[in-house]
């Protein structure tokens, strides 16, 4: 008897083969060599029928026919699926070996996580394979050899992944029955409205999905805030100070509003370190008009320690090489999955910043590895030399309650021969991954921050001034990558008006200065410098940050140990945030940027957005979008089952549906789409 492996494409395919040692040649669409055969999906091969095949009347948008809704009183029939017909010939080759009399046990490797799940179960569902056939499931982190041996070792029957293929088919059930319902819905409900205001010269469908309509909403929101925003001006005092003869230099220092000064908890204040009015900067600056004695009232010498960032998930690499290499979500997401193919890297598709204590017991051969890394060779050998790895499973870099399918994206520390293959960019991307893995391993690193607080003597107003400097680096410069972005300067710059200010100081001499000085010296105010500046409106998303603030329900948190802290699902999944985006694009919803990798939306997304705003209001709040992944993740550990998802489901979408039936907004809609109208003149 034989035993047959189903992978998600044919290069995975190749690389089971090759770890089986199949020898055989490559036939039509699988490789068979004694008792193994291997073959191949070519991503999905089966899909979701539209609503036509339920009843041919469907195919005409119409209120009268919504809400669809199959497995339900109105629409009884289960439902439908069909086989894509561009990969018909290999489905049938697929099904041809799933029914083959000597095949008795199927290993099913298509991805390791709810997508390829879903691609092998439509696949078994539309072939109809026997249940008398033992079925395995290959769950695995990378594509080297030992871990597809090690998956195919220890695969688990099937039947323990139902819950997580219950979970796949309600999202594509979800995705399908809220695009069809609500798309018809408001097509033809407010199609001709939208239309006639934007003047395409063609019939725009209103498209809407549980996901991509909610990040539309965000970027329309941002945009609108940008929009609305007024500047504000504000105008902080700075003073320059002197200490004697014995120091040549000057430094400075901000007025800030601290108890006891006459402005504290003031109207005529801009937060505490600024004036709303020009005239009282300059009558407070008249007020203490130098040369004014003063005293240093207090130093504060702290040490600060900054531990090296958690490991890259797939939504922390898209934002960093949105930042670096200035490259969209799906471009790193296609670099990710190539490194992974030539087994550099482990899964990308992961929501995990950390590692497994499994895998974390075995981490000295991917770091061993990275010996033969010329890049960062030197770092390796460090970290094996000095047993730097032995300890690991005792920091915060290892946590299993925080891994849910996989862990996060590391280096195999294998297929170091297919780097001369890649382009510089995903050289670089890997790079930067190997940076990210090897920086854990090192000790954190330690600034000294030094702040002083002077107070004048005639009058109850301090001045305050702090620098911090890197007295150990630490992991530091483990992370500094040996390129530098186009055009970018990290340098850190002093605010413009300190390059007018003689014998000002560097940052680092300037800290080094402080720390000569002690409490009750006596300093001189020399000058009053009044800077003028102005509120500023929020940013517009750039594409990372998109993906951020999808992985956290709507929210921007740039803090990184902060977002690690933050549970639940976000908007849509690792695997599919970045075609969400580029589905936006697609459809002329938002533009992106190339240089600056910054959305914004189009006049078509914003009156799509005043439609839904209108009428199904809730596809626009992103804790109720993220609600609805969260209920999946439910279904797949079991805790809620699929039939109470369904009915979830389908009451959401009848409700709304009967709600736009009976109340119609087209007059209030036209208004507001001609105000935006101005926007776009």
């Amino acid at each position: 008897m034989k035993k047959l492996f189903i992978a998600e494409k044919p290069s995975v395919a190749a690389e089971f083969a090759k770890a089986l040692k199949v020898s055989g040649q490559r036939k039509n669409g699988y490789i068979e060599s004694g008792d193994v055969i291997v073959t191949w999906c070519v991503g999905h091969l089966v899909t979701m029928s539209y609503p036509d095949a339920y009843d041919p009347a469907l195919k005409k948008w119409s209120k009268e026919t919504l809400p669809f809704l199959p497995e339900t009183d109105r629409y009884p029939a289960a439902f439908k699926y069909e086989v894509i017909d561009s990969v018909k010939v290999q489905f049938n080759v697929v099904k041809g070996l799933l029914n083959r009399d000597d095949v008795d046990t199927i290993y099913v490797c298509t991805d390791s996580g709810r997508e390829g799940e879903y691609i092998y179960r439509l696949v078994d569902r539309m072939v109809g394979v026997s249940g008398d056939k033992d079925k395995r499931r290959v769950w695995i982190d990378s594509q080297t050899e030992e871990e597809i041996l090690r998956g195919i070792k220890e695969a688990k029957p099937l039947s323990e992944y139902d819950n997580l293929s219950s979970a796949a088919y309600l999202r594509a059930k979800e995705d399908y029955l809220m695009g069809i319902n609500f798309s018809r819905i408001l097509s033809v409900t407010y199609g001709y409205t939208v239309n006639e205001f934007v003047k395409s010269g063609k019939w725009l469908p209103i498209s809407v999905g549980r996901v991509m309509t909610c990040v539309l909403g965000m970027i329309v929101r941002r945009e609108r805030e940008i929009r609305d925003f007024v500047k504000t001006p504000f105008y902080r005092v700075i003073g320059d100070f002197s200490v004697d003869e014995s120091f040549s230099d000057i430094f400075r220092a901000e007025w800030k509003a601290v108890k006891d000064s006459r402005y504290y908890e003031t109207p005529y204040l801009y937060k505490d370190n600024g004036f709303k009015d020009k005239a009282v900067a300059t009558q407070f600056a008249n007020e203490i008009a130098p040369p004014q004695p003063c005293s240093i009232e207090k130093i504060e010498n702290k040490k600060e320690k900054k531990n090296p960032p958690l490991l890259f998930n797939l939504a922390e690499l898209q934002n960093m090489c949105s930042k670096v290499f200035k490259i969209s979500p799906d471009a790193t997401l296609s670099i990710a999955q190539e490194l992974y193919e030539k087994k550099l890297i482990t899964y990308p598709r992961t929501d995990a910043r950390v590692l497994s204590s499994a895998i974390a017991g075995q981490i000295d051969r991917n770091i061993k590895g990275l010996l033969g890394y010329n890049i960062t060779c030197n770092y390796a050998k460090q970290i094996i030399d000095g047993g730097y790895y032995k300890k690991i499973d005792k920091t915060k870099y290892v946590n299993d309650s925080r891994i849910t399918d996989h862990y996060a994206i590391i280096p195999t520390g294998q297929g170091l021969s297919g780097l001369s293959t890649l382009s510089e960019l995903s050289a670089h991307v890997y790079e930067i991954i190997v940076r990210r893995f090897l920086a854990i391993f090192y000790p954190a690193a330690e600034y000294r921050k030094i702040s002083i607080t002077i107070k004048t003597d005639n009058h109850p107003e301090r001045f305050f001034a702090s620098e911090k400097i890197l007295a150990e680096p630490g992991f530091i410069p483990v992370t500094e990558f040996s390129f530098k972005n186009k055009g970018s300067d990290n340098s850190e710059k002093r605010d413009a008006e300190d390059e007018n200010v003689a014998q000002l100081m560097s940052e680092e001499r300037f800290a080094n200065f402080m720390l000569q000085l002690k409490k009750g010296m006596r300093v001189t105010l020399t000058a009053l410098n009044i800077k003028e500046g102005e509120t500023s409106p929020p940013k517009r998303y750039n594409s990372g940050q998109m993906i951020l603030a999808m992985e956290n329900a709507g929210q921007l948190i740039e803090d990184e140990d902060l977002r690690a802290q933050i549970k639940g699902s976000g908007i849509g999944t690792s695997a599919t945030r970045a075609e969400i985006l580029k589905k936006l694009v697609s459809i002329g919803y938002i533009a992106l940027n190339g240089k600056t990798q910054i959305y914004t939306p189009s006049l078509i997304g914003e009156s799509v957005y005043e439609v839904v705003n209108a009428s199904i209001k809730s596809l626009l709040n992103p804790s109720l979008t993220a609600s609805w992944e969260l209920g999946l993740s439910q279904v797949a550990e079991g805790s809620i089952s699929e039939r109470e998802y369904m009915h979830k489901l389908n009451g959401f979408i009848e409700r709304n549906v009967e709600y736009v039936k009976k109340n119609t907004y087209n007059q209030a809609i036209k208004q507001r789409l001609t105000i935006l109208g101005q926007y776009y003149k």
